[in-house]
């Protein structure tokens, strides 16, 4: 089933919610937990949401079982219960879930669609991850599918199913094949965006309900600007 917002909140876009997870279209900007700078993260928005809509005393459990980097927009997933945690831990350890993405990139890709095949190693000093055609030490094979599916006007449309699940491995390996993400400086675009997001969306994610055993498939809208309006 695809999922418009369910629920709007001053901070948060609720598109799926149950008695064991709750799914959040993440906001570009947001941290999805907690860091060295402080800024109130995604996961505290939603304990106090869930405070506040269930009226609960004390401390509102929430487990975090997978994330988004900061500068990105789009699905995230939160367990509501101690049992869904694991589950939901090992459905994405296990690379159960199918995650698709959407990115916008200035310069068209050699091909309509192609697999993309690096080898990822990440500097933790500079929070970046290089793409290598070839293995080098302390790297890790990464994996994604791309297909053109908008030419906008200045800019294309990707969309990307990734098969593993590396450090910046959408930003690295697009930029690695020449196309950087919009606004994404790190990673080689020319510009940032001037309100520090990169157009990269986690647009869809499908997998089985770790308690219930039912088939979810959860869509997110992007951000509204012009940019992502004209894709959608």
């Amino acid at each position: 089933m695809a999922n418009k917002i369910i629920s709007t909140t001053e901070n948060l876009q609720i598109i799926y919610e149950d008695n064991h997870l709750i799914a959040i279209n993440k906001r570009p900007g947001d941290l999805v937990q907690g860091d060295k700078t402080g800024d109130t993260p995604l996961s505290e928005l939603v304990k106090a949401y869930l405070k506040k809509k269930y009226n609960k005393p004390g401390n509102v459990y929430l487990g975090v079982a997978h994330r988004l980097d900061r500068p990105t927009s789009g699905i995230v997933v939160f367990a509501k219960t101690s049992k869904a945690l694991p589950r939901l831990n090992k459905l994405f350890a296990e690379k159960a879930a199918k995650k698709t993405y959407w990115a916008v990139v200035k310069h068209m890709p050699e091909k309509q669609q192609d697999t993309l095949s690096h080898w990822m190693k990440r500097n933790t000093k500079q929070n970046k991850s290089y793409a290598h055609r070839k293995e080098v030490p302390e790297s890790k094979k990464a994996i994604l599918e791309y297909q053109i599916i908008k030419k906008l006007d200045n800019f294309y449309l990707l969309e990307v199913n990734l098969k593993t699940g590396r450090h910046h491995q959408i930003r690295s390996q697009l930029s690695a094949i020449g196309c950087p993400i919009k606004g994404d400086l790190k990673y080689g675009f020319d510009r940032s965006n001037k309100d520090g997001s990169i157009h990269l969306h986690a647009r869809n994610l499908s997998f089985i309900h770790p308690v219930k055993k039912i088939a979810l498939d959860l869509l997110a809208s992007p951000p509204h600007d012009a940019l992502w309006n004209a894709c959608c």
